[in-house]
């Protein structure tokens, strides 16, 4: 059995490579980091080093790598004649990779077994959007398109910064998850032990995003704006506990009730997540969890799609609104998103404009002002 994985970060690596490792494939890493793939191409293998309650050290073997920005055609070649692609590269770098996943597909013998397509994403319907960049690219032939089957994923592993010392090796939590949409394989589900295939996906995706993201994000803005280097340091401020377990109070009311969640069983999740972002061998900087602030306020992502829901529902999502707030005080200039935003804040633009394009919301919804308040004051402490 073989994989083609796209993106041998430490995600990729330490995460979806390593499951699949277990599960007896042979994985084919494909990346644009030259340096990357050529340590990886003479390397016979690597270590994961897992954190917790449940540690233990994994070896990785049999893999290959190939650079996907110089030998698209070997990579589309290993396409042609694999069980399984998966990516862990970004929600915005999915457009990039689907000419190459094309033209696997344009490939693959008509006859055979389609391939397996999960995108291994921080994002709601991931797959969905890297399907729809390929069906564009694949107008003209819908048959070739049926050469794949595509499902969406939510994933779970907290991987941290790395020791720049460590090489090839990755440090990872004990804890994870990989759950997938069981439908569209119908009878034919891929042979990955450690990966749960479920019916409805949407439930746990939520689960996952406005839980682990939502607190993990929230830690990094409020310890940020208090002047925390890291998430363990942050957690340390009692402010800033108060602030996420007031967060997570608020996402646990909505999956509880939108998606029928044991309120008990939403409670031991909801602190289990408090333990592993306070684990010490895996903390973070706030500056790297905080990073790319535009998207994470973005109108689907873990704090405007909860803070909107909980709206709908007659709620009002006040710790979510201040994470908000904390999240438009983000200012790193190694972040282009956070420089980005910034720069949005110090124009001359309306408050209430800036709440509409930053987060998505409409002009009608009564979390519009609110937010439209945050930029203000955030403006007004810029301005200081």
């Amino acid at each position: 059995m073989k994989a083609v994985h796209f993106g041998a970060g430490n995600i990729g690596r330490g995460f979806v490579g390593l499951i699949l490792h277990n599960a007896g494939y042979e994985v084919v890493f494909a990346d644009v980091n030259a340096d990357l793939i050529d340590a990886l191409a003479t390397t016979p293998s690597y270590t994961v080093h897992e954190v917790g309650p449940d540690a233990r050290d994994w070896t990785v073997d049999n893999y290959r790598a190939l650079n996907s920005r110089t030998a698209e055609v070997e990579v589309a070649r290993e396409i042609a004649t694999a069980d399984i692609v998966t990516t862990a590269v970004g929600p915005s770098i999915l457009k990039f990779i689907a000419p190459v996943i094309a033209e696997g597909l344009r490939a693959r013998p008509s006859n055979g077994a389609p391939v397996s397509v999960m995108a291994c994403e921080n994002a709601i319907g991931a797959t969905d959007l890297l399907r729809a960049e390929i069906e564009m690219l694949l107008a003209d032939d819908e048959a070739v398109l049926r050469r794949a089957i595509f499902a969406n994923t939510a994933v779970d592993r907290i991987v941290p910064g790395q020791d720049p010392a460590a090489g090839l090796d990755v440090t990872v939590e004990d804890f994870f998850e990989w759950v997938v949409e069981r439908g569209p394989f119908g009878n034919a589900v891929p042979d990955i032990a450690e990966a749960t295939f479920v019916d409805d996906l949407a439930p746990y995706i939520e689960r996952k995003l406005f839980t682990v993201n939502t607190g993990h994000a929230t830690i990094a803005y409020h310890g940020f704006a208090r002047g925390a280097s890291t998430l363990v340091e942050a957690l340390d401020l009692p402010e800033v506990a108060a602030e996420v377990r007031a967060v997570l109070g608020e996402t646990k009311d909505l999956l509880v009730t939108k998606h029928d969640f044991d309120p008990e069983e939403q409670e031991k999740y909801l602190q289990k997540n408090l333990l592993r972002f306070a684990n010490p061998a895996l903390s973070d900087t706030v500056d790297r969890v905080g990073r790319a602030p535009l998207r994470k306020l973005s109108r689907n992502e873990r704090f405007v799609g909860p803070a909107a829901a909980l709206v709908e529902l007659g709620r009002s999502p006040d710790a979510l609104v201040r994470a908000i707030g904390a999240a438009l005080r983000f200012d790193v200039p190694e972040d282009p998103e956070s420089v980005r935003l910034q720069e949005l804040l110090r124009s001359d633009r309306s408050s209430a404009d800036l709440a509409e394009e930053i987060t998505g919301i409409d002009s009608a919804s009564p979390l519009l002002p609110r937010i439209a308040q945050e930029i203000d004051a955030a403006r007004g402490s810029g301005r200081e």
